[in-house]
Order: structure tokens, then sequence, then C-alpha cells
């Protein structure tokens, strides 16, 4: 829309202005006696200045309330926070509050703002979910951050969208955004699972591998995210490399 007052005066402008100096026309030559003209010096910056300065305002505006640092509003309702490990190839969710972890499958309650805390235990990955929001690096060693909300329930797809090798065309997860009950359902559910995700389990899960089908674990080491993140847990392929092995 604003380009339109760039637009219609060319479009309006050209046709008339041949139309009133052409050959035929011998009355109409164009001999112009000045040097300057303010007139034509204020046509020509002052609408393209504003422009630009109004298309700045919207771009500040909307580049702040897109920010994926920033947190989404609550209305009273805490968000969930879910810490994400990129693996080769795979995604590896924490859910802290709840206790449970899953691969490569990400539960969501609806209507809840959920926090992602994101880091990388291999090569820089970038997750991305097309329907729900922007794309984030993962980077190993360091955290970033991505705020979004899913407004109703559905299915979705997540990937990684920075090429790592081989198993990447697999990198992918689903999403499930279901109801605030079906969530408290599912965590409970989950909690009951008996397999624990300790050092031990993580470093046979970062092994580079495609899964078949997603996974869960009931329980995860409280300090195991924030071991990932100091790399004083190795991935497993790392490990068995410093141990000796085939790596």
């Amino acid at each position: 829309m604003i380009l339109l007052f760039v637009l219609a005066p060319v479009l309006l402008l050209v046709p008339l202005i041949a139309w009133h100096y052409r050959i035929s026309n011998t009355h109409a030559a164009f001999r112009p006696q000045w040097g300057f003209s303010w007139f034509l010096e204020v046509l020509i910056w002052i609408p393209p200045t504003g422009i630009v300065v109004l298309l700045s305002v919207f771009l500040v505006r909307y580049t702040t309330r897109l920010d994926p640092y920033r947190a989404l509003p609550a209305n009273g309702i805490t968000a969930l926070q879910v810490d994400v490990v990129a693996l080769d190839w795979k995604w590896l969710f924490l859910y802290p509050a709840q206790h449970v972890a899953t691969v490569n499958e990400l539960i969501l309650p609806a209507g809840q703002p959920v926090h992602f805390m994101l880091t990388s235990a291999t090569v820089m990955q970038s997750l991305f979910m097309p329907r729900l929001a922007g794309q984030i690096y993962a980077m190993d060693g360091m955290t970033t951050q991505l705020n979004f909300e899913v407004s109703k329930p559905g299915d979705f797809l997540g990937e990684n969208t920075q090429y790592n090798g081989d198993g990447f065309p697999q990198d992918k997860f689903s999403i499930h955004a279901v109801s605030p009950a079906a969530f408290s359902k599912w965590a409970a559910a989950a909690q009951s699972n008996p397999s624990t995700l300790n050092q031990a389990a993580y470093q046979t899960l970062s092994r580079r591998s495609v899964l078949a089908m997603p996974l869960s674990f009931g329980h995860f080491e409280p300090d195991l995210f924030a071991g990932i993140i100091a790399q004083t847990i190795p991935p497993g392929y790392l490990a068995q490399h410093h141990a000796g092995g085939d790596g």
C-alpha cells in the first residue's frame, strides 16, 4: 500500500508527459530556464524519505515483537519450560517440571506459552517449526531461546534445516499440541515409564543414528542439560573416541 505513493505518480505521469510532449504538439516544447527548483527538490527527496522513515517504524516494531527471546504475555499462565538438545540425527526434549524426556516427539499444551532453551551436543543445527515459530540456531556449548505458543490442538512438523551429515533428510520430529487436560494426562502416563535418561543412556542415545520411532523416558538426571551445555557430559560418539573406540 505504501509503495503506491511511489508507483502511482510514475504510472500516471509517464503516459501524461509522453502524450503532452509528443512530436506532433509543437506548442509544448520543453525549454526550462532554471538551474535549481525547490519544488522539484522537495518532490524528489521528501516523499522517499518519508516512506523510508515509515517503513523503519514498522520494521522496528515488528522485529521487536517477533524477537524469539521475548517472553509472550502469560495472562496468568506459567510458560512450559522445555530444554532442547540437538543431536545427530535426532532431537531430545527435556521437560524439567514434568521430569520426563522425549526424543523426536514434542507434546505441548495448546493455549499455553512455551519457552525453549536450546543447545547442541554436536555441530550447529537449526530448529524450525514452520507453522509454529521461526528458525532458531542451536550451538555446541551455548544456549539460545525461543518463545512461542500453539493456539489450538493439532499435529505439526519440526525439523533441522542446517545440514549435518548423512542423516540430515531424516532429522525431523513430530509435534502434537493437545488440550491442557490431555497434556497433564500424557505427562502422568510418561512419568510411569521406568526408563531413565542418565549419563550412560544419554551417551548411547547421542551416538550418530536415525531413530525408527520416537522414544520417551519417565525420568532424567536433573543436571543433564547443564552438563551437556558445560560439555562435562560428552555425546556418545565423542566419549567412545576419547576412550579409544572406533571414532
